[in-house]
């Protein structure tokens, strides 16, 4: 059976119907998910073994038998570690069906089938009785419901529902405890990416500097976490205000809350500086004792021999409200709210007691100023780099002139203050969205009757929106918060394209061109999340790796995925190759852009994948990279632009090479840009 959805093409901007298999989502999610990242993931696996071994011994010590309630099964593995530790029977809860169907598979090919039952349900719709789901209470419930923040799948009211409902009093639970630690650090880098900082402009009537709005100075910003590899942030970036501390712990063992609550500790800061930043992780306890633990602390916590590379499990960094100067030794008060998925943090000075518990107030901070929803984390951190910044800077002034006619076509886009503080006669900005939150931004920067905004679709611009003007200067950076892989904010040539009976004769574009570029990678880690598990901890997961190469197979694997490369180191095999140009100073042309070829292999290593990114030629000998910034050495590091995110093509197989004499002397390459779809295909071939 088919299905029709409709969307929104970030490419083209047009709205399409496709018809997709009616299974096409169940695909998307399977080809998407991190269960192969999980099966990878060794410290976690042997750790929850060992705990589900120990929690089985405790309760045949106490002459019981030993039940056992597994919620969010996945592939089954829980529940098959916990039946080889001699448990007497399974319930293997799973909501997602294909995967339930997968684990009944993995369960039956790995013998357990008449101790483990899957329950294809919500455990909250899980029913306990004679004629139930399941014959009795369990007395032993396993679980891996946890995401990077611990709470945000909903592991608390699932576990507060299970407790009343499907185990007994007084069981053991697997993982026994989670415990919550948070950090203090000034970081500029970190706050780039929840603040906009002013933005200082040399022009020829003297220095300009762009301001926030008073809201926005103000604004507490968006509750969701900023999840992110913490391990890959230098210290150099951070400066560390206190010692690391216990804010909460959960014991699964008993009865769990899931209501709004709040947490309160005292911080004694080991140096002064402006607290911005709450840095947090987890760790889990899978026994009462606290011997067998698993924890996500980041490098400068933990030795490097314990490290263990995942991404289903990272680091999370929280803004304060506002930038808090803190003294050494002087003591503050960092208080954790929650509810039932998410986590907000607040620092105060040390008071009386009772006069701080009345400031606790455990509504989720709402953003008020809109920018924290129109631009997110990267983009923030973007828009306040001044090396990027300076290069916009020097194109406008090379291409403004005095009569210039400025439109500016980019989403939350600084570039039409900037045309017309460079000179700029006037300025049109194309809005998609937001013309509230910009109109109070020029207005703070008493622009507000110099930059006309049109919140007119490119299609539809009329001679009249622009007052019977004709463009002389199209600019754009171009970014559209609807992109999500590099080629995406190519709608900037659909765009210029749809406004060319407005534009001048001798109009400029800037940029005047874009280029998609290319480079073959052995990736230190990230390869994980597509490569095959085969068996994990001695049990058979094939039919997992199966499923997830049917459902890429389905669509995802012929494509590439947007991944931030600056939290996923790897090296280059090959040189950096320009592989398509965009013309912007043409109209979007009628036929395909295609290219074919090879591209030599210069290192040895494991070709993982091809990265793929845009450069966008502003102007002459100026340009700015949405990828590689640099290889920084011999060896073929990379360093990534840190606000976009990369294209990663992964090869459905590695070819690993030892020597160069070994080496597949090239890799082939087939690049087609579809321009009536806007949609890039790829093939490569080793």
């Amino acid at each position: 059976m088919k299905t029709f959805c409709g969307r929104a093409n970030p490419t083209t901007g047009a709205m399409e119907w496709l018809e997709e298999d009616e299974n096409y989502d169940y695909h998307q999610e399977i080809a998407r998910s991190r269960y192969a990242d999980m099966l990878h993931d060794k410290d976690r696996n042997v750790k929850y073994y060992q705990g589900i071994r120990a929690a089985v011994s405790r309760v045949k010590e106490r002459g019981e038998k030993a039940i056992v309630l597994d919620i969010g099964t996945g592939t089954g593995l829980l529940s098959m570690m916990a039946a080889s530790a001699g448990a007497d029977f399974c319930y293997a809860v799973e909501v997602f069906k294909p995967m339930a169907n997968a684990a009944v598979k993995i369960v039956e090919k790995n013998g357990f089938r008449d101790k483990i039952k899957v329950i294809n349900k919500h455990s909250t719709e899980v029913t306990v009785g004679p004629d139930g789901d399941m014959q009795c209470r369990a007395n032993i419930l396993v679980t891996e419901l946890f995401d990077t923040e611990l709470i945000g799948e909903g592991a608390l009211p699932t576990y507060e529902h299970a407790h009343k409902y499907l185990v007994q009093e007084g069981c053991e639970a697997v993982p026994h405890r989670a415990t919550v630690y948070v950090q203090l650090v000034e970081s500029k880098r970190m706050w780039s990416w929840n603040k906009l900082f002013p933005v200082h402009v040399e022009a020829e009537d003297g220095e300009k500097v762009i301001v926030s709005p008073s809201e926005m100075e103000n604004c507490p910003g968006v509750p969701s976490v900023c999840d992110i590899q913490l391990n890959q942030m230098p210290s150099s970036d951070f400066t560390i205000l206190s010692d690391v501390v216990t804010m909460f712990s959960v014991d699964f063992s008993k009865p769990v809350r899931s209501a709004s609550t709040y947490y309160r500790v005292q911080l004694e800061p080991v140096k002064s500086g402006k607290a911005q930043i709450v840095l947090s992780w987890w760790d889990i306890d899978m026994d009462p004792s606290g011997t067998i633990n698993c924890t996500m602390a980041p490098y400068w916590v933990k030795s490097t021999s314990a490290f263990q590379w995942r991404d289903h499990w990272m680091q999370c960094v929280y803004f304060l409200p506002n930038e808090e100067p803190v003294l050494q030794g002087e003591k503050v008060y960092l208080t954790a709210c929650r509810d039932e998925y998410s986590l907000w943090y607040k620092l105060q000075k040390a008071r009386g007691e009772e006069e701080n518990k009345a400031d606790v107030r455990v509504e989720s901070p709402v953003c008020r100023c809109q920018a924290h929803l129109l631009w997110n984390r990267p983009r923030f951190g973007e828009l306040n780099d001044r090396n990027r910044t300076r290069q916009y800077i020097k194109s406008l002034m090379k291409v403004l002139k005095t009569d210039s006619v400025c439109l500016s076509i980019s989403d939350g886009s600084l570039l039409p203050v900037l045309a017309h503080y460079l000179g700029a006669k006037q300025v049109k900005y194309y809005l998609q969205y937001a013309a509230f939150f910009f109109f109070q931004f020029f207005k703070a920067n008493h622009l507000e009757d110099k930059i006309k905004i049109i919140e007119a679709r490119p299609e539809l611009l009329t001679s009249s929106h622009l007052e019977d003007k004709k463009i002389s200067v199209l600019v754009g950076e171009p970014f559209f918060t609807t992109s999500l892989l590099p080629w995406h904010n190519l709608y900037f040539w659909y765009a210029r394209t749809a406004v060319t009976s407005h534009l001048t004769s001798s109009v400029t574009v800037l940029p005047q061109s874009a280029s998609l570029h290319m480079m073959i990678v052995e990736f230190q880690d990230l390869w994980r999340i597509r490569s095959p598990c085969g068996t994990c901890e001695g049990f058979d997961v094939q039919t997992m790796d199966d499923m997830i190469k049917n459902s890429l197979n389905f669509r995802e694997s012929k494509e590439a995925e947007p991944h931030p490369l600056w939290e996923y180191p790897c090296k280059s095999l090959s040189d950096p190759r320009e592989v398509l140009t965009f013309d912007f100073r043409k109209t979007v042309p009628q036929h395909c852009l295609s290219t074919e070829g090879s591209v030599n292999l210069s290192r040895k290593g494991k070709s993982h994948g091809a990265v793929l990114w845009m450069e966008y030629h502003l102007a002459a000998d100026i340009s700015v990279s949405t990828g590689l910034m640099q290889i920084s050495n011999e060896k073929g590091n990379c360093e990534w632009n840190p606000h976009c995110k990369q294209a990663v093509y992964f090869f459905s197989s590695v070819i690993e090479s030892e020597t160069l004499s070994d080496l597949p002397s090239a890799v082939t390459y087939a690049i087609n840009f579809n321009t009536k779809t806007g949609e890039i295909a790829m093939d490569f071939k080793l």
